[in-house]
């Protein structure tokens, strides 16, 4: 269905390409709902709102910041749900280093292009998301568990990608590299649900490394 939406469906009627792109969403958040046994479901529940607040972003990203803001309360229950489940150790933790760096490289790189043209006014909505993201990938790192990281670095890598086509300069084929990063982001971090001897942060050679 991704790849439906990405590469078949036709812009117009905008109402059915909608309907195209939450398609994948209700089935990754069907999934993540399966992986959860009842007992866990209420342990779980911050990443399942998560992940339905940002279905809830697709829908409304024509209007920049009301889906702006509906992406920022996801990751929010992302981070709620990535501190619960943190096994904290000095090489996860500073890889927040890194992290800060980028996000301050790219918080001013945004600005420089918002003042440019014209618009201060998201100045501050968009450095807020910028830092919420950050620590949602931070915290993800700190769980140590291998899906959760590569799903927060994928939805880092996507919405930096969909910002810098936004607001700093165009990147070819944008549409595909920031929903293929986006969706496949979504899916690792719904994966991130299974029984912790099924991922992928149990193996020796995780464990060994990080």
């Amino acid at each position: 269905m991704s790849l439906s939406y990405i590469f078949i469906i036709p812009p117009e009627p905008e109402g059915l390409k909608l309907v195209f792109k939450l398609i994948p969403m209700a089935l990754i958040i069907t999934y993540a709902y399966l992986l959860c046994p009842a007992s866990r479901q209420q342990k779980h529940s911050l990443l399942l709102l998560g992940l339905l607040f940002s279905m809830c972003g697709d829908g409304l990203m024509k209007w920049f910041v009301a889906g702006l803001s509906a992406f920022l309360i996801g990751h929010l229950f992302y981070t709620a749900s990535f501190i619960r489940r943190m096994r904290f150790s000095w090489p996860r933790a500073m890889t927040f280093i890194p992290i800060a760096i980028y996000a301050g490289y790219m918080s001013i790189q945004l600005v420089h292009a918002l003042q440019d043209s014209g618009q201060s006014g998201l100045i501050a909505p968009v450095l807020l998301y910028v830092t919420v993201i950050s620590a949602m990938a931070w915290t993800a790192i700190l769980t140590g568990n291998g899906y959760a990281v590569i799903g927060s670095l994928l939805f880092l890598a996507s919405d930096s990608l969909l910002s810098w086509n936004m607001f700093v300069s165009d990147i070819s084929h944008s549409d595909i590299w920031i929903m293929a990063t986006y969706y496949a982001a979504q899916f690792f971090i719904a994966n991130s649900l299974k029984e912790p001897s099924a991922s992928l942060s149990t193996t020796p050679q995780f464990h060994a490394k990080f």
